[in-house]
């Protein structure tokens, strides 16, 4: 059976996994004034596209995902034809339209493929399942990285569910966002009204840095530091302390909104990196997608890993 993983572009992996798995994006496109990006996971066109008046406006930004058609006619066009069975890892719901217009897309995809199929001299049945990560960015290319690990190992389409689907519930994902501001003007923008602009301001004139946790959909923050770089390490500590406990995937993802050499001089990076590397945990590491940028604001750090719910200390 031949498989294929789609994710949407706000998913958080490194372009040359994209490319080595042979993944499909679903891409998310972002406006801000005149300038307009579909984001396909080039990380060179994300780092050039935010910058001058477009990067200072980034919290006016319009992001569309895929429309419910859109999707159909990329299964019907090529993905019914290259695989029997399709994984579309998806954005939390809680957060992006992504995986509501792709699971209403799966309805008719599954009523129209099999003319598509026959014509190319397939008669064989065709299937897809559209997977919640109830996650975000970082947290949610801990799905798609294992998704592509079960299916190097050659398991069939049902174990790789039930593997996805229970995963999901154990995905954790933290993040410190760089600027309250920002975070403030940006959720306002989109109608979140959980960042008060008084807490924006005061998290801001004292340099308080919010850690956030999502997990099966919901987001709250689990610490206040001072400075990003402490906030940082701590992220980093309290990462490497749940490696060593024993995470349900051999993976920790990492992104970040700018170069990844910012990311490689924060304090406590190198640590977990060595913690990952005693007990065989591969690290992935990307920059952040251009969606999650203008909700995050440039210079936000994301880890996502699977595990156990535990406190954040």
């Amino acid at each position: 059976m031949r498989i294929g993983i789609v994710v949407d572009s706000a998913c958080d992996v490194p372009s040359d996994f994209i490319g080595q798995e042979e993944i499909t994006i679903l891409p998310v496109t972002v406006q801000i004034g005149n300038a307009v990006l579909a984001d396909m996971r080039n990380e060179e066109a994300t780092l050039n596209f935010l910058t001058g008046d477009t990067a200072a406006q980034a919290y006016n930004a319009e992001t569309t995902p895929y429309t419910v058609q859109q999707v159909h006619d990329l299964f019907l066009s090529k993905l019914v034809l290259d695989y029997d069975y399709v994984f579309c890892i998806c954005t939390t719901r809680s957060r992006s339209g992504i995986f509501d217009n792709a699971q209403q897309a799966s309805f008719t995809i599954l009523n129209d493929y099999k003319p598509v199929r026959a014509a190319a001299g397939n008669n064989t049945p065709f299937s897809l399942r559209v997977i919640d990560s109830q996650n975000v960015f970082a947290a949610v290319g801990v799905l798609a990285i294992e998704a592509a690990r079960l299916r190097a190992a050659g398991e069939g389409a049902p174990k790789i569910r039930a593997r996805l689907e229970n995963l999901a519930l154990f995905t954790q994902g933290y993040m410190v966002p760089p600027d309250l501001i920002y975070l403030r003007n940006r959720i306002k923008k989109r109608g979140d009204k959980s960042v008060s602009f008084f807490s924006a301001a005061l998290g801001s004139a004292l340099d308080i840095k919010p850690i956030l946790h999502c997990n099966r959909g919901d987001t709250g923050p689990v610490a206040k530091v001072k400075g990003f770089n402490t906030a940082a390490e701590k992220l980093f500590d309290f990462a490497g302390s749940r490696v060593r406990a024993g995470l349900m995937t051999p993976t920790m993802s990492l992104s970040f909104g700018g170069e990844l050499a910012s990311m490689r001089a924060l304090p406590g990076y190198e640590r977990l990196r060595e913690t990952c590397a005693e007990h065989n945990v591969e690290v992935f590491e990307s920059v952040m997608s251009l969606s999650g940028m203008v909700n995050v604001g440039q210079g936000g750090l994301v880890v996502g890993f699977a595990a156990e719910p535990a406190k954040f200390e």
